[in-house]
């Protein structure tokens, strides 16, 4: 079928809105009619080949939409149905099975090869093969290819173009939080970075009752915001060291804090504000290779750093809880948002760079 969808034909390029040719759904597929992709910082680590994929293709990987078509072995979603997309996994490794998608195996091969697996592609133009698939989705378009693994079903009276984020940066943020660090209530957090995943994380901090909930960042404006969303203190790390800054709040440093951004240096900050036996997660995606230098002794004291990706989140079950909290008005990750449409995507993309909107949404 013809679709219209956003095409990188060349490392850090800008985006081309192209007619393309994409498949009909094989057993396993589902067909989606796409209403809204957010731009997540992952698409722009691909789009500049920070993280490899096959050029020219289509990226987006926080969509949602409605189902128009189902393979013949799908029994999740069935035609008319509203969907969330998410990331892939395998389903098949040892750790899929220990109910740990989030660390697959070929985590990469599921998100970033750019093709079904057993290689063949989804999108052509005119013969030439567009590289799509990725995250399963390839959402920057009218209609994206998903598998039965990757979609997350959810409820249809609720505005279905704002849910596309929950897909990745708002499951990561809040997943980090709320699945992986899991404070209890009244004890304390740093959150550094306060972009679209940072806040996201300070609403799972105010979900989970933290207190303080401490905003770093170098951005004014994205400080200002993050007070607006919960956070306690915030923290100007370009002025002033934020260590220092945290142990004067709290006089022993935090019990749990998160790096969002993919520095070292913040992430060495990240470990440094912490108290003994004080939890470090890191989320930040950094190009690969990147090194951090710690502490030994610091670590010795009970001090632990873990990864964390997309959240530890099963998107069928943490979706829906997230959906449900917002329906409460308990996680207004909505207010986040600002709309585009999809032939305006490199003005999203640049006002994103910019810092000028915490989660740009492409609509078709």
């Amino acid at each position: 079928m013809k679709i219209k969808a956003a095409v990188v034909r060349e490392k850090a390029g800008p985006f081309r809105i192209e007619e393309l040719d994409l498949d009909e759904p094989r057993e396993d597929e589902v067909l989606v009619r796409v209403v809204g992709c957010g731009i997540c910082h992952t698409d722009l680590v691909a789009r500049d080949q920070y993280q490899p994929a096959p050029l020219p293709a289509v990226f987006g990987h926080e969509g949602s939409g409605v189902v128009e078509k189902t393979g013949s072995r799908v029994t999740k979603v069935k035609p008319g149905d509203h969907v969330v997309l998410s990331y892939l996994s395998c389903g098949v490794c040892a750790l899929c099975k220990q109910g740990l998608p989030t660390y697959c195996s070929d985590f990469l091969g599921c998100n970033f090869s750019a093709a079904r697996s057993d290689g063949t592609p989804t999108m052509h133009k005119n013969g030439e093969v567009i590289h799509g698939v990725f995250f399963g989705q390839s959402s920057f378009a009218t209609y994206a290819l998903a598998t039965e693994r990757n979609v997350a079903k959810v409820r249809k009276d609720v505005p279905l173009e704002v849910l596309g984020p929950l897909g990745c940066g708002v499951q990561t943020g809040a997943g980090g939080v709320i699945n992986a660090l899991r404070p209890r209530a009244g004890s304390s957090i740093a959150i550094f970075g306060t972009g679209s995943v940072g806040v996201s994380a300070i609403l799972g901090a105010v979900v989970c009752g933290c207190t303080p909930i401490i905003a770093v960042d170098i951005n004014p404006e994205r400080l200002r915001l993050a007070r607006e969303f919960g956070a306690t203190f915030a923290i100007d790390s370009d002025k002033t060291d934020p260590v220092e800054e945290i142990l004067k709040i709290t006089g022993t440093g935090v019990e749990y804090s998160l790096e969002c951004v993919g520095i070292p240096k913040v992430l060495r900050q990240a470990v440094d504000a912490l108290g003994r036996a004080g939890l470090c997660g890191l989320i930040g995606v950094a190009p690969m290779g990147s090194e951090v230098s710690l502490d030994m002794h610091s670590i010795l004291n009970g001090r632990t750093v873990r990864g964390i990706v997309e959240g530890d989140s099963i998107p069928d079950i943490f979706i829906p809880q997230l959906i449900e909290l917002y329906r409460q008005g308990r996680y207004p990750f909505d207010r986040m948002i600002k709309f585009y449409p999809l032939d305006q995507i490199n003005r999203a993309v640049e006002d994103t760079e910019k810092g000028r909107v915490l989660k740009a949404v492409v609509r078709p």
